[in-house]
């Protein structure tokens, strides 16, 4: 875990933003048990063409995803409480946190008034976790440091509201740096019998000045070339549908924020700014507040 594993108290690991499978499916479900089931075909078949049912592929796992289009007619839909952002054609993209529950539902509200639900198993992972006989470094952070920290968050909490129309959610995700995995989504360490904060990214121990590019298209909401206290020299992108990347720790940055980004294009190359140990790039994913795996995006190395 570069970079994350010996944050001095639990209050910097609370606003450090990073450092710190394959179930592929394409069907309308079968029927289950307190499923609003699709309307009978006695009924007048006055509905727009479209599934009857949700649809979706992905990764049902904590840490993982699912995209997928919702039934014909849906007024609004949402997994569990959390609104789903639909397009024209009902597409939508959802995620699942890494300590996320063993169930969700999908739930569509009609526009006739029917409400359709679909019961989700979500697999639960085996993290990495790391016992250390040491106690934790007590104090907080110092008054200092959250007047400093503030408005690096301020700007990190803005930039995640924005809501591109980007469609970079859609597509499969490729690398984005060469270098081994040098930190694991969801490690974690115990002090002592304390749980510190979990790694919420991937790590890539590239060298300092290896290129890093886009896993996918979007737009850059932040371009921070000033560096934050943690994550350093960083650039956020907006995916679309509340999906977004963030890339911390880099020697120098290739983009500036509002700039619409392809896959593949160029972002920065990889250093060892704010707090690491070490050049590398820290990549996380995020669905609304939800903390995704990017190792579940992507395919095998070559």
């Amino acid at each position: 875990m570069s970079g994350c594993g010996g944050a001095s108290s639990a209050a910097i690991g609370a606003l450090l933003l990073g450092a710190c499978v394959p179930a592929t499916r394409i069907a309308e479900p079968e029927p289950q048990a307190g499923v609003t089931q699709p309307v009978p075909a006695s009924e007048p078949a006055t509905r727009s063409a479209g599934p009857t049912a949700f649809l979706f592929e992905g990764e049902l796992e904590q840490g993982g995803w699912i995209r997928g289009q919702a039934p014909a007619g849906t007024r609004a839909a949402r997994l569990d409480r959390q609104p789903l952002e639909l397009d024209d054609e009902g597409r939508f993209f959802a995620g699942f946190d890494r300590d996320a529950p063993g169930t969700a539902r999908l739930v569509a509200e009609m526009k006739d008034g029917r409400t359709v639900e679909q019961d989700l198993t979500i697999r639960p992972r085996v993290w990495q976790i790391e016992h250390v006989n040491v106690a934790r470094t007590p104090g907080g952070s110092s008054e200092a440091f959250l007047r400093r920290r503030a408005p690096e968050l301020a700007r990190i909490n803005a930039a995640r509201e924005v809501r591109s129309r980007s469609e970079g959610w859609r597509e499969g995700f490729i690398w984005p740096a060469p270098g081994r995995v040098s930190g694991r989504f969801g490690a974690q360490r115990i002090y002592r019998g304390e749980p510190g904060s979990y790694h919420s990214g991937l790590d890539l121990a590239g060298g300092r000045g290896t290129a890093f590019v886009a896993p996918a298209s979007g737009v850059v909401v932040l371009a921070a070339e000033t560096e934050f206290s943690l994550e350093g020299k960083l650039i956020i992108i907006d995916h679309g549908k509340g999906l977004n990347s963030a890339f911390l720790h880099a020697d120098s940055l290739a983009v500036r924020e509002g700039q619409t980004v392809r896959q593949g294009q160029l972002l920065g190359t990889i250093g060892a700014s704010g707090r690491a140990t070490g050049p590398h790039l820290h990549w996380s994913l995020k669905w609304e507040d939800a903390r995704l795996d990017p190792l579940l995006f992507l395919p095998p190395r070559p």
